[in-house]
């Protein structure tokens, strides 16, 4: 086994490659045998080199780094030490896979002879992340070769003894040179005929503005996961295309996916049903590489020559758009959908919005009414309702003002995130139908014991809970104490909980909104 190097001379090499490379974002969650990085991080730190956030959980360390990198789209690095602080890196690490996001996992570990020893805190943590390539570092390594795309695990063996009174100026002459990922060349294609393009939340990773400049030459119909980020998606639409005679009466020539479709089965059913399916995804390349389509682009291609779909097409769509809207206007009342339409709707241009997992998410594509100036993100590789909280904190330090968009499960499941809050200006709106409402949306509603092993209620005040962690708290029950809140735009965090009605009477208004948009779009189009 090779004699290691000194474990500060080891830290401070790689931290100064990781800043040179353009690395300034860096997670730190305290410990031990971390402490050579945690210290040479701290110098810079305090020059003036790195902005360091300290975490003290290491789950939502990693979610909060996680939350970063999605804003900058560079690389942000999460630091642990050894042992099961590792493990708890785990689900930020599925979703950063999942997701194609940069996070360099970075964890400090005992030499490798102390491995299966029962030496104290000591696991093998060599590929501890399957699927994501994972180095084992003992002496100096040119990380440059190591950072590829997507996420990286770097684990580090640190001997003692771990400080040193060495007091060198390890970064002088310090410069960066960030290096930008290679696009691949672009591939071209022709597309025509009556088609349309399917956004889905994550748009596969390409921003919204090169989707909007893809979709405007093409000229086809948009439909959006995510409306509050295009106002020329076409509204509700997978609440009209639920409807199985809407949706064949609106059947398409070929549709584009950008990205993955996640959140509707009526989304879903209608691009299966299209005779040409065609995908824009990067993560086919590895992460998605047993997807099917009859053609699958890893960038977004060059357009040879565009054919403009029929005018009766795009009236077309834009009619039912309106009759939908015009059918949710006549059923709307005091709901978890009420709630999400008018703070989506009355949110400042400019902010960002961090939309969590479950039943919030699907409101908006569905009910949501199409703008934009905002800056949408959302945890959709995995989809879980872990660190989504941690991870709008990530968000909101990267922001003036930013928001969340949370259930009440999704929120007490990432609770410790609350503790060491850093210093952003984030309003979490928490809907609390007091348990998990999508289940009640869902196939096992009324199944024996659905309350004990789906809806889960916590009967928990989550006013109280939030104003233990010393938080400001309000309570909102309509529209218009939501567009006050939004107005007064309060500073540091502030947690509002939004009153509903319980879930199962919300199942029910779900239900009464589908067929009022269905009856809306069948009426207007002669489909009864």
């Amino acid at each position: 086994m090779a004699k290691l190097i000194s474990a500060t001379h080891l830290a401070r090499s790689i931290l100064r490659q990781l800043l040179e490379l353009g690395v300034s974002d860096f997670v730190l969650s305290p410990g031990s045998r971390n402490a050579p990085l945690s210290i040479a991080l701290f110098e810079a730190a305090e020059a003036g080199f790195a902005d360091l956030h300290v975490r003290i959980d290491e789950r939502g360390a990693a979610f909060f780094a996680l939350g970063i990198s999605k804003v900058s789209q560079q690389y942000v690095a999460v630091i642990c030490t050894s042992g099961t602080a590792a493990a708890n890196y785990h689900p930020a690490v599925l979703e950063a896979r999942h997701s194609n996001i940069k996070l360099l996992i970075i964890t400090a570990d005992r030499p490798e002879r102390l491995r299966n020893t029962g030496a104290n805190q000591t696991t093998n943590q060599v590929g501890l992340y399957p699927d994501i390539p994972s180095h084992d570092i003992c002496e100096l390594v040119d990380v440059a070769k190591l950072l590829t795309d997507g996420p990286i695990h770097l684990n580090i063996q640190f001997d003692e003894p771990l400080l040193s009174e060495d007091n060198l100026n390890w970064l002088a002459g310090f410069t960066s040179k960030s290096v930008q990922p290679t696009r691949l060349t672009k591939q071209s294609a022709s597309f025509d005929g009556n088609g349309v393009i399917v956004v889905g939340h994550d748009r596969g990773g390409f921003s919204v503005s090169e989707v909007t400049a893809f979709s405007q030459e093409l000229g086809w119909p948009l439909i959006a996961e995510d409306p509050i980020s295009f106002p020329q998606a076409i509204a509700h639409a997978s609440v009209f295309l639920a409807d199985p005679d809407i949706r064949a009466s609106l059947h398409p020539e070929s549709v584009i996916v950008f990205g993955r479709t996640t959140l509707s089965r009526s989304i879903n059913a209608y691009v299966l049903g299209s005779r040409k399916q065609i995908v824009i995804d990067p993560r086919i390349q590895d992460v998605d590489n047993l997807r099917q389509a009859d053609q699958i682009f890893f960038d977004i291609p060059h357009l040879d020559s565009v054919i403009t779909p029929s005018k009766e097409w795009i009236s077309l769509w834009h009619k039912v758009s309106i009759q939908a809207n015009e059918g949710l206007a006549r059923s709307f009342q005091w709901s978890e959908q009420e709630a999400i339409r008018t703070i989506t709707s009355n949110l400042e241009s400019g902010s960002a919005l961090f939309v969590g997992s479950s039943r919030p998410i699907r409101d908006i594509e569905g009910f949501a009414e199409p703008r934009d100036g905002l800056y949408v993100y959302g945890n959709r590789g995995l989809a879980g309702i872990d660190g989504n909280t941690s991870t709008a904190l990530g968000m909101a330090s990267k922001f003036e003002r930013s928001y969340a968009l949370l259930g009440d499960l999704t929120f007490l499941h990432d609770i410790s995130a609350l503790v060491n809050l850093p210093e952003v200006n984030l309003t979490i709106f928490v809907i609390d139908n007091n348990g998990g409402g999508i289940f009640s949306t869902l196939a096992q509603q009324g199944t024996k014991g659905f309350e004990t092993i789906f809806g889960t209620p916590h009967n928990h005040n989550i006013e109280k809970i939030a104003a233990g962690f010393g938080l400001p708290v309000e309570r909102v029950k309509n529209s218009s104490d939501l567009k006050r809140i939004i107005a007064h735009r309060a500073n540091g965090v502030l947690v509002v909980v939004v009153e509903v009605p319980d879930r199962e009477t919300n199942a029910t208004q779900i239900k009464l909104l589908y067929q009022s948009v269905s009856s809306a779009v069948r009426m207007g189009n002669n489909l009864d």
